[in-house]
């Protein structure tokens, strides 16, 4: 794939197809691609558990809900903007780590640097993407009728100003940042430790590395996911307000309600985009 502008007045020629990040950008999209087609409904099925509700689901009495009231096609309600949020997003995750990796700590960082660029990655990425993230909630949740992901955005602009458009984004750093950091780190040493007991299924022993890397991740943010979930569904709210709100509700428990879903969705996805990624920058000349 070739971007190229020319200009032939002044000689000037834009060549973005050769450059690393961009590479690394186009394999994350496609990885992040792959993976939220694929567990989408595993994110609807935690957002629809994390709603306020006067009977509390569980994971199996969620999914029959949603079939019987949507069909089967239900559980990927919400598809496009978890597309429109994680293609971009996983990109820039993926090429501004790769941008730190490779520029500050000549592509073999430590574990303690692993976990500041998973951290600063996931920051970048989940500030840029917020407005989007709040969209995807809220069509998962079925409380809402958005149509298209535009005009959710405008709607949320016009009834909620810009605070409406930010709404969770501290709870979504406190979730995804940590994660983040805690995954890189332990997967790239999960990795090396592979590496010296390989048996010869190199791309196997790799996703089993990002499967572990994820549960140990997912378990310790789930408490800022709930949290997250509950803010952008319910507007003018404040982080305090809802753990409180929790805490009564449902005590400590509240607070790993969607622990199930969110870990194979997010240990899967993760272990899968990272797969999918390694392999795609390899075939495009990277690794």
């Amino acid at each position: 794939m070739s971007f190229q502008h020319k200009n032939t007045g002044s000689g000037v020629m834009l060549n973005l197809s050769g450059s690393p990040v961009v590479k690394a950008f186009l394999a994350g999209s496609f990885s992040g691609t792959c993976s939220t087609v694929l567990f989408q409904p595993l994110d609807l099925i935690k957002t629809r558990m994390q709603q306020v509700q006067e009977t509390r689901l569980g994971m199996f009495g969620a999914t029959k809900q949603v079939i019987v009231k949507e069909n089967l096609l239900g559980l990927w309600r919400g598809l496009a903007p978890s597309l429109v949020r994680t293609v971009p997003g996983v990109g820039i995750y993926f090429s501004s780590m790769h941008t730190l990796k490779t520029s500050l700590f000549q592509g073999s960082p430590s574990p303690t640097q692993s976990l500041f660029v998973g951290a600063f990655s996931r920051t970048l990425a989940g500030c840029l993407m917020i407005p989007v993230t709040i969209v995807k909630i809220r069509s998962e949740s079925g409380q809402y009728d958005y149509k298209g992901v535009f005009n959710a955005l405008r709607a949320i602009k016009n009834a909620e100003g810009l605070r409406g458009l930010t709404s969770g984004l501290v709870p979504t750093l406190m979730r995804d940042v940590p994660f983040s950091g805690i995954y890189l780190m332990f997967y790239e040493k999960l990795k090396g430790v592979a590496a010296t007991h390989s048996n010869g299924h190199a791309e196997l022993e790799k996703f089993g590395c990002g499967i572990g890397a994820g549960i140990l991740a997912s378990a310790v943010t789930q408490p800022a996911d709930v949290v997250k979930t509950r803010l952008q569904l319910k507007t003018g709210s404040s982080i305090l307000v809802v753990m409180q709100e929790i805490a009564i509700q449902d005590g400590v428990r509240g607070f790993f309600v969607g622990g199930v879903p969110r870990m194979l969705r997010r240990t899967m996805m993760a272990a899968l985009a990272w797969t999918v990624y390694e392999q795609a920058m390899r075939n495009i000349g990277i690794k």
